[in-house]
């Protein structure tokens, strides 16, 4: 039997990297509140045991509000969480194989500058590709650029959802929803927002959320 999976659409936030867990869940609430029905929770710094801790209360903020709760990086700690699924990255190993709809957790791959790259995570089994940065950010101020035009040819190609990531503002979703883009991951300019409630209506308003 298959597994459903949840849908990877509209606005995808991602958690900005902190150790004040009250403060961090407050956010996702206003997120939340705003319409947000993605998370992903990134904490490259922080000890083991917080991280648990606050992918932990994420995990239960998430499922009793229906919103998808993804980890990155960490198959360990996503499933440990019980987060839906988890991202990976270039140095965090294969895509698991999933035959029949059997891998518990949904699982995205970044794909940076490189449509060969999602290709072959799609055929692995991917649930959803990422590629950025599409614009310079201030999370990854040295990533590659991945150009509006492979947005655009990866949403033809790709029978999976298609995220871009990388220095996405408001004022940029314009040119970016002329790609056909499923998803936007959006860090700085949705937690760093006064009205972090507003932000993400106003993300997702561009989606028909």
């Amino acid at each position: 039997m298959s597994i459903e999976r949840p849908v990877i659409r509209g606005l995808y936030a991602v958690t900005p990297e902190t150790d004040d867990t009250a403060r961090l869940q407050s956010l996702v609430q206003q997120a939340i509140d705003g319409g947000l029905r993605l998370l992903q929770y990134r904490a490259k710094t922080l000890p083991a045991p917080l991280r648990e801790m606050q992918a932990g209360a994420l995990s239960v903020q998430c499922a009793a509000q229906n919103v998808t709760f993804i980890v990155n990086d960490d198959a360990a700690l996503a499933a440990g969480s019980g987060a839906a699924g988890v991202h990976l990255g270039r140095d965090d190993g294969p895509v698991p194989a999933n035959r029949d709809g059997e891998r518990p957790l949904l699982v995205g791959v970044s794909c940076y500058d490189s449509l060969p790259l999602a290709l072959e995570a799609t055929a692995r089994g991917a649930d959803y590709v990422a590629f950025g940065s599409v614009f310079a950010s201030q999370t990854k101020p040295d990533a590659r650029r991945a150009p509006l035009s492979l947005l655009r040819e990866a949403r033809l190609r790709l029978r999976v959802p298609v995220v871009a990531i990388g220095g996405i503002t408001l004022a940029r979703m314009d040119e970016l929803m002329q790609t056909g883009i499923d998803a936007v991951a959006v860090l700085s300019a949705l937690f760093d927002a006064p009205d972090v409630r507003t932000a993400a209506q106003r993300f997702n308003a561009y989606f028909g959320e």
